[in-house]
């Protein structure tokens, strides 16, 4: 089983390859299915995000043993226009564009942990991680 991997996301192509990638390692670290559906959610919408906010960037796919804890990790990171306000960014709603405005806050509920950072000019990078 991949430990680390980082792929490219650039177009919707990419989206859907990302939703694949993320799909098998949830399945192979065993996660049920409701947490597989959320995973793949989450790292969807986010995915969605790098192409349409951040003008394309990475994902990295970590697994995850601490002890006997078993865990996915992913990390988008892009090099857009960054967020100019990330507390209004994370309420449900809002949107710069033309979604509903629940990717981020969408993400956040799915995932156990999240961690995002965004500077102007720069881009943003945003994590989340799954336990089983």
């Amino acid at each position: 089983m991949l430990e680390r991997e980082i792929v490219e996301i650039r177009s919707s192509s990419d989206v859907v390859m990302v939703r694949q990638k993320v799909r098998s390692l949830a399945v192979e670290l065993k996660f049920s299915l409701v947490d597989q559906t959320k995973i793949v959610t989450a790292a969807s919408e986010l995915a969605r995000n790098t192409v349409d906010y951040g003008k394309g960037g990475t994902v990295t796919l970590e697994v995850l043993n601490v002890g006997t804890r078993k865990g996915l990790r992913l990390t988008f990171e892009d090099n857009g226009p960054g967020i100019p306000d990330i507390d209004l960014a994370l309420k449900d709603g809002y949107t710069t564009g033309s979604g509903l405005g629940l990717g981020l806050s969408g993400a956040k509920r799915l995932m156990h942990e999240f961690e995002i950072a965004s500077e102007l000019g720069k881009g943003t990078r945003v994590t989340i991680t799954r336990w089983r």
